[in-house]
């Protein structure tokens, strides 16, 4: 003979109980791997860095530098040219090359200029890439890019 199952209190509370305990550990773990995967700030004091933003888009816009970025064959390649399509060789190069989410991979190639782009050699994994670009111009105007930059 069967017997009949009867919902009680300690059978909700034990479901209400089961359910709050499986989304807050949940959130707890989502939290935990955000903190402890964030790469850190882009600038020390986003209100001081703020302050001078515009004069130093203008004096980098003035440059007419534009820069590509690409990957192929263990080689990093970085083209900068300017307003006419030439290319640049700047007073002074440097790029870190590192993933979105995390700063466990990032590194910082040595550039070498081959009279038409920078090219380094570095093997990078499949998957999407920044490259954040820091050149100075002869004439001391600072040129700072973030790039995206997708491996197959």
């Amino acid at each position: 003979m069967a017997r009949d199952f009867r919902l009680n209190g300690w059978h909700v509370l034990a479901i209400f109980v089961g359910a709050f305990g499986v989304i807050i550990g949940v959130n707890l773990a989502l939290a935990w791997n955000a903190v402890a995967t964030f790469p850190g700030l882009e600038v020390a004091n986003s209100y001081v860095a703020s302050q001078t933003f515009d004069a130093r888009r203008s004096a980098q816009e003035a440059l007419g530098w534009t820069v590509e970025a690409t990957a192929a064959d263990g080689q990093i390649v970085l083209a900068i040219t300017d307003a006419k399509g030439y290319p640049v060789q700047p007073k002074t190069l440097s790029a870190k090359v590192g993933r979105t989410t995390s700063a466990k991979d990032d590194r910082t190639p040595e550039f070498t200029f081959d009279g038409r782009a920078y090219s380094a050699s570095d093997p990078l994994a499949p998957g999407y890439w920044n490259v954040w670009l820091s050149a100075e111009a002869f004439d001391g105007t600072q040129f700072q890019q973030r790039l995206s930059l997708r491996v197959r």
